[in-house]
């Protein structure tokens, strides 16, 4: 972990340059779907317009070198640090969505790679990022943000990604802005069509899976103006597999007879009980072994169609109107088959203490043993979900003078996301199984004992015989969301002292987003011989024979399952009201910005100094309505009840961005910019929801909101130096720092509730959240991109691309006594999701008509969250450093047909997680589907 007293020399630089300066903030943009690059897009403010918006040149290039090179002279242009990707060539991403396509640039992380691709990204080690599509912020369901994973890469013709944040844009997001750029008709001069696609292998499923793309683009000179159409369409299917092995939760027993203390110890502590040999609770010493060993096979098949339409019309050369319709879809069908080996059963424990209970040297942890009368079941999980968002937008931009241009947009979206989820459990008991908890670097082992005394297979859990059915789970869940928008941002050109331009605007927002659920659940015991043949599968080759752990075993069959659920409901006792989705929450919101912004231009010390200074203004109020379904009255009586409540925010966010010219060739730049996240809507309310104890814990969970919350805000600071060289060449470092104040946490207090309504009352942990933690994150980014001059022919268009960022974090975490639900300290550790440390290097080679590129990224261990407030262990889960490895080669037939090979996750690493301590409390270990696709681009 780097220390913040050398981070400022670690950014500065020594080089030379030959690239000319440009100061023209008004480039008109031609093409930027041709070029990709990591650029950073605000452009040096001038003393007069040179075009009608705020955009910028980009020559029609072709090739890796030549479009990060035109990066690195934008880069040199623009004030605030952002960076960006932008496809060589329309539908040329070698990505399959958007945070693939992001892991290469500079301070951006990904991760959660379930499903065969990644789907988390966080901008120097925070997640929450506000998503915006050409400007406008965008949504899914009722969420703050997007599901920027859902968004195919080949929809795209460029991401930007804003670190600073000026007073003209949106000022929600922690971490940062993601700017989804798609094509428009007038970023082509003339008729474009281009047309895509690709074969992809997923090794995990072994299946082979579509990737298209196509895009028609036209504009035409008439007698009412200049029109331009552009139609962009995209759909992919992926299949996958992934496979999880896991230990259980951790919990102290009784050494005398093996039994479980669920009382006496406070649950949810951060670090956990003590495990230090001979603890005691109540005067009695204990051991603390795992619960359980868990088996997840996850297979399904997603599909994510999308398309873009726009149209535009510029009746003048002084106006110009567009119309946009985005939309994205997301399907996902998948099967969990979950084997769960509870290993806890004090039976036979005098034979097991006996035969010795190894534990690591020197604590009362567990390591290994043998469990008898070991009760197990199995789960076929169904679900199914579907996302469909769509956004609309009608806009218009208006030189009104020379000097002074409008621009005003109207936006409508609506959200929808719907799923079903099907389960049913299988359940025996077996004579006994042999336990290792982490037998291989954090990988456990599980075997199955015979019965000496019966002639029954019990190690076999592919034995139909020995199964019969137990709980069924029909559950379901649709979240809605929709808003309409209006902005309208202007800009005069001034010539006041050392200001040059005068920018103002407004945002008004109405949001509207609502959930309806149903849980439903039963009971039934139905031998697995006595049900339907196809009700049975059977999991084969889990975990890729990487582990000692159990190969195959029966298990619903979770696709059929879901198709004869009303078979099933019927048998279980589910009644036609239970299957009822019920509204949960129903919540509208205004939201409302006003800024004004100004830039200035001028000289210090005989070298030029330029910037921004702005203010915004964010304010919003929420009407919310909520709805607890499980009520129960005097008479013990179910019925809906109903609460109200409001909350309202109101922030000023100002923002000062400045840039110097040291020399042609070297410039710093500085930002201080303010930004703000609005709690989420699910954190608002105000009932409280019960999970009835499920795995035997000894407690059931419970969560609620708080419709008080505040919003989370952050104080951010960064200074850059770049420095240029060569043709195309750069070094670059930013040191930056982020204060965040009232980061939303949940405290967790025992509670009691008579859930089933018999008259007794069951034990609870119930969750709160609060916006009771503040954290402070300070980093570095250091970054190149070098070709060198003067190589062989052979190796002319060699070059590499690379970064590191060095963070260092902290979050203060309040503790909470269980019992009581009064604070008792607090614990100071680093923010979730945030690596001390990431690198990416890319190996490029770019020459004629060949190009390919190397990419490999890697990021250490990071805390990533804190597990239920359930288990005696350290609550913190913890992710090993995690590498990734792609490839990427196009070659062009002609001018207008390239083919191309892709390959990610090449690696194929086991993915792992732990408990603070990777010895002790080991936790996940996750394999994931290897893709490799071959493609062809076709365009004219």
């Amino acid at each position: 972990m780097f220390k913040q007293t050398y981070l400022a020399s670690a950014i500065i630089f020594a080089l030379t340059s030959q690239a000319a300066y440009a100061a023209d903030q008004n480039m008109a943009q031609q093409s930027q779907t041709e070029t990709e690059a990591t650029v950073t897009q605000q452009q040096a403010p001038v003393a007069k317009p040179q075009a009608s918006d705020n955009e910028m040149e980009v020559i029609q290039v072709q090739g890796v070198r030549a479009s990060l090179n035109k990066a690195v002279e934008l880069k040199r242009q623009n004030i605030q640090v952002v960076d960006a990707i932008v496809a060589e060539d329309i539908g040329k991403f070698p990505d399959n969505n958007v945070v693939e396509a992001l892991q290469r640039v500079t301070g951006v992380q990904v991760t959660d790679r379930a499903g065969g691709e990644a789907n988390t990204v966080s901008i120097r080690g925070l997640t929450d990022v506000t998503t915006t599509v050409n400007g406008r912020q965008i949504f899914t369901s009722t969420g703050r943000s997007v599901s920027i994973a859902d968004i195919p890469a080949a929809l795209l013709g460029s991401v930007e990604i804003f670190k600073t944040r000026s007073s003209a844009q949106i000022g929600s997001g922690i971490a940062g802005q993601i700017d989804i750029k798609t094509h428009k008709p007038f970023d082509f001069e003339e008729s474009k069509v281009s047309v895509a696609a690709k074969g992809i292998y997923s090794d995990q499923p072994d299946k082979i899976d579509p990737n298209f793309s196509a895009l028609a683009s036209d504009r035409w000179d008439t007698s009412i103006g200049e029109i331009g159409a552009l139609i962009n369409l995209s759909y992919i299917r992926t299949n996958y597999k992934d496979d999880v092995v896991s230990p259980g939760a951790s919990f102290p027993y009784f050494v005398e007879d093996g039994t479980r203390i669920n009382d006496g110890w406070n649950v949810g502590s951060a670090h956990g009980i003590d495990t230090s040999a001979g603890a005691t609770i109540g005067g009695k010493e204990y051991l603390l072994a795992r619960d359980a060993m868990i088996g997840n096979s996850i297979e399904g098949e997603r599909e994510r169609p999308a398309f873009n339409i726009s149209l535009q019309w510029a009746p003048t050369d002084t106006a110009e109107y567009t119309f946009e319709a985005f939309y994205n879809g997301f399907r996902n069908e998948s099967f969990n088959s979950m084997l769960f080996s509870t290993v806890d059963s004090p039976a036979n424990w005098n034979q097991v203490v006996n035969d010795g209970i190894d534990v690591y040297d020197g604590t009362n942890v567990v390591k290994s043993r043998t469990v008898y009368d070991a009760y197990n079941f199995t789960s076929g999980d169904y679900s199914k979900s579907s996302t469909d968002s769509y956004v609309f937008a009608l806009g218009g931009k208006w030189d009104i003078t020379e000097d002074f241009q409008l621009k005003s947009e109207v936006v409508y979206q609506q959200s929808t996301f719907e799923n079903e989820f099907t389960a049913m459990r299988g359940q025996t008991t077996v004579y006994g199984v042999d336990v290792d908890y982490n037998a291989d670097d954090g990988i456990p082992s599980w075997t199955y004992l015979d019965n000496p005394d019966t002639s029954v297979d019990e190690s076999d859990m592919t034995n139909t015989a020995q199964w019969q059915t137990a709980d069924f789970y029909d559950n379901g869940s649709k979240d809605e969301g929709d808003s309409l928008s209006w902005t309208m941002d202007g800009s005069v050109y001034i010539d006041v002292g050392i200001f040059t331009k005068l920018q103002f605007g407004a945002r008004y927002e109405q949001r509207g987003a609502t959930n309806s659920n149903r849980v439903v659940s039963g009971g039934n015991n139905i031998a697995f011989d006595d049900l339907d043949p196809s009700l049975i599968t059977n999991t084969t080759n889990f975990f890729d024979g990487r582990a000692n752990v159990p190969n195959s075993w029966a298990v619903i069959n979770g696709y059929n399952l879901y198709k004869n659920r009303r078979q099933y409901e019927a048998l279980w006792g589910f009644d036609a009201s239970d299957l009822v989705l019920q509204k949960t929450f129903d919540i509208d919101e205004d939201s409302w910005a006003g800024y004004v912004m100004s830039d200035f231009d001028t000289e210090l010390f005989g070298k030029r100094f330029d910037g921004q200074v702005g203010l915004r203004y964010e304010g919003s109020e929420s009407d919310m309505t909520f709805f607890d379904n499980d009520a129960i009255d005097a008479n013990n009586t179910p019925y809906t009840a109903e609460s109200s409540a409001t909350n309202s925010t109101s922030k000023l966010l100002p923002s000062v961005m400045m840039r110097y010219w040291l020399t042609d060739d070297l410039v710093a730049r500085f930002a201080y910019t303010e930004t703000i996240r609005l709690p989420a809507f699910t954190d608002l309310n105000s009932f409280t929801y019960y999970t009835p104890d499920l795995t035997g814990t000894g407690f059931g969970t419970a969560s609620g909101g708080n419709p008080s919350l505040d919003p989370v805000t952050s104080k951010n600071y960064d200074f850059s130096l770049e420095y240029y060289f060569g043709e195309g060449n750069s070094i670059y470092g930013t040191y930056f720092r982020r204060d965040i104040d009232g980061l939303v946490y949940g405290s967790l207090t025992k509670t009691l509730h008579d859930y089933d309504g018999d008259g007794v009352d069951e034990a609870y942990v119930l969750n709160r959240p609060g916006n009771t933690s503040n954290g402070k994150l300070t980093g570095v980014e250091l970054g190149a991109v070098y070709f060198p001059e003067g190589m062989p022919s052979l190796l002319d268009g060699l070059g590499t691309q690379v970064s590191a960022t060095l963070l260092d974090s902290s979050q203060d975490i309040p503790e909470y006594d269980s019992d009581t639900g009064n604070q008792i300290g607090t614990t100071t550790r680093d923010m979730f999701g945030v690596s001390d440390e990431s690198y990416s290097a890319t190996l490029i080679y770019d020459k004629d008509f060949f190009s390919a590129r190397m990419s490999y990224t890697w990021r250490s261990a990071f805390l990533n969250s804190y597990d239920a407030g359930l288990f005696a262990m350290p609550r913190g889960i913890y992710r090993k450093p995690e590498q990734s490895l792609d490839f990427q080669l196009s070659y062009n037939i002609t001018d207008d047909l390239v083919l191309s090979f892709d390959a990610t996750n090449i690696l194929d690493d086991v993915y792992q997680e732990y408990y603070e301590d990777s010895t002790l409390f080991n936790r996940t270990n996750s394999i994931y589907t290897r893709t490799f696709a071959l493609g062809v681009r076709y365009s004219f």
